[in-house]
């Protein structure tokens, strides 16, 4: 089995090199890992940190024009070649050690969809933001009632689904509402979903967080939307 790993990166210079070198450590010789990093035309050191460790991942696009995490997202879809996809940011909010919860579930079960939630009783969470964690649970309710389903944190970064079931070339949105349009467009095309616990430790804005609550107007938008069209 092979996983490909898509991980977009904007001004990330403090965290993307520990970030990857704990992703490349979760290889293992039942599976492959195919790392792939979006530098999303970063101001900071990103791309040169990059361009001077290729070790550390399998393949690298450089974009010239930022595009959103969504754009950035799309890209490195375009060339996955994983029979199975998994986000991953570029900071260190989220621990690739989880990987082999995520793993255990694909090799047992064939499940279409893993996501990684944080509100499953993981062994640590950091305290975030109160609205934050509102708007994640307002959207993951509404997108069980639009879907008749029951995840607990659609809005974790750690999504992984079959690459069968989404066309990157179909993808519109290049904002944060792109999750919320592959999650919906997988649930849409498969039927079997599960949900791991993962632990957090979220940053705050002064540490690099970019999330905002405004964001959540245009998930919401973009659950309806693929729900009715």
């Amino acid at each position: 089995m092979q996983l490909s790993i898509i991980i977009p990166a904007f001004n990330e210079e403090n965290t993307i090199l520990e970030l990857l070198k704990k992703v490349n450590n979760q290889r293992n010789k039942n599976y492959d890992l195919e790392i792939i990093v979006i530098n999303d035309n970063s101001t900071d050191s990103t791309k040169k940190l990059l361009e001077s460790n290729p070790a550390l991942y399998t393949k690298f696009i450089s974009l010239e024009k930022n595009l959103g995490k969504g754009g950035a997202v799309r890209e490195g879809l375009k060339i996955a070649n994983g029979s199975y996809i998994l986000f991953q940011d570029a900071d260190l909010e989220y621990n690739p050690e989880e990987y082999a919860k995520i793993i255990n579930i694909i090799e047992n079960f064939n499940a279409d969809i893993i996501i990684g939630s944080r509100f499953l009783s993981p062994e640590y969470t950091r305290v975030h933001y109160f609205f934050h964690k509102l708007g994640n649970k307002f959207i993951t309710g509404l997108f069980n009632v639009i879907y008749n389903t029951t995840f607990t944190d659609i809005y974790s970064c750690y999504l992984c689904f079959k690459r069968e079931l989404v066309d990157p070339t179909k993808l519109k949105s290049n904002g944060w509402s792109q999750q919320a349009e592959i999650l919906s467009t997988a649930v849409n095309n498969s039927k079997i979903f599960y949900e791991v616990p993962i632990s957090y430790s979220g940053r705050t804005f002064e540490e690099g967080k970019k999330i905002k609550a405004r964001h959540t107007l245009s998930v919401i938008y973009m659950i309806i939307k693929k729900r009715l069209f």
